[in-house]
């Protein structure tokens, strides 16, 4: 049985073109750190870059699969359209300042279920968000970078679902993952949990339009198993539901599990460990090329056919 520690999101994972310019903007605009410079397990010639805080820990990282020659993408319903992320309540002048000197234009403060917010987009027109939220004042921000630790990104806030119907989606969230419906704004439906990251979905409502995925679209969230007997847990319960995910998937950093519905959203579950310091120093995460054993052997082809990313 599951006990009752909140869950929340793990990691949400996107589509970047080139990979020195989203390093610049995630690592220099905005103050996070590179936890890990790895590759897309399904296409490792093509860079998988984690950003997040200080020690990459769940609920913190944002990842983004490069894919240079990729179509811009265009978000549609059945898709996660937005990654809000969480600030100290008191930084909101920092930021303003900030984006201002990194030239990005962003919209705000605007109101997000009773919390302020900035919004703006990536060098890919992903859609981002600054939360300003009280809870995560009192937790640790990366110390080795560009934004003052006591202003700077916390982790993942949460994110934005556009959906034709919210009811299936609405079961996952609150059956499998014990997220709470918590109210509603202009139609945009809100779910929660107490976790002081990732504990934030907003369902809105979306017509049916034309969509296209490629740089800049959110390819999947991943939801928080504390270990491998709660991963198999969440998976029985998925089932339960009568969706069909896939078999417990070894990714070397943590395990997962992946399901989605017919034509929308995707999701997976992932493993708190063994964590992004099971190959690396702390100090010196995401300054070099890891891979899971597996691609140890095709190394010297990688490193060939990547382009050097520096931060």
């Amino acid at each position: 049985m599951i006990d009752s520690e909140p869950n929340s999101i793990h990691h949400i994972t996107a589509l970047a073109g080139d990979a020195q310019r989203s390093a610049d903007f995630y690592v220099k605009a905005l103050g996070l750190r590179l936890v890990k410079r790895t590759v897309n397990q399904k296409d490792p010639l093509t860079y998988h870059l984690f950003y997040g805080n200080s020690k990459g820990s769940p609920g913190s990282t944002l990842t983004l699969f490069s894919w240079p020659m990729g179509i811009q993408g265009k978000p549609g319903p059945g898709e996660a359209v937005k990654i809000a992320l969480a600030v100290p309540s008191h930084s909101m002048g920092f930021w303003a300042e900030q984006f201002g000197k990194e030239g990005i234009d962003f919209d705000g403060p605007y109101d997000r279920f009773g919390k302020q917010a900035f919004g703006f987009r990536d060098p890919d027109r992903m859609q981002l968000e600054l939360v300003f939220d009280e809870r995560v004042n009192q937790l640790s921000a990366p110390d080795q970078g560009t934004v003052p630790a006591d202003v700077g990104i916390r982790g993942l806030f949460g994110t934005t679902l556009k959906l034709e119907s919210h009811e299936g989606t609405e079961e996952v969230l609150t059956d499998v993952f014990r997220f709470r419906k918590r109210d509603q704004q202009n139609g945009a439906l809100h779910y929660t949990t107490d976790a002081l990251l990732g504990g934030s979905v907003i369902i809105e409502k979306a017509k049916p339009v034309p969509s296209a995925r490629g740089r800049g679209s959110i390819d999947h969230i991943a939801f928080r198993a504390r270990d491998l007997d709660e991963l198999s847990q969440l998976r029985e319960q998925v089932m339960k539901i009568g969706l069909f995910p896939s078999e417990i998937v070894d990714r070397h950093w943590f395990h997962s599990v992946y399901f989605s519905f017919a034509g929308s959203i995707h999701f997976e579950i992932s493993t708190d460990g063994p964590g992004y310091t099971v190959d690396e120093d702390p100090e010196t995460l995401g300054e070099r090329l890891m891979l899971p054993p597996w691609l140890e052997p095709q190394r010297e082809m990688i490193e060939k056919r990547l382009p050097p990313v520096k931060v």
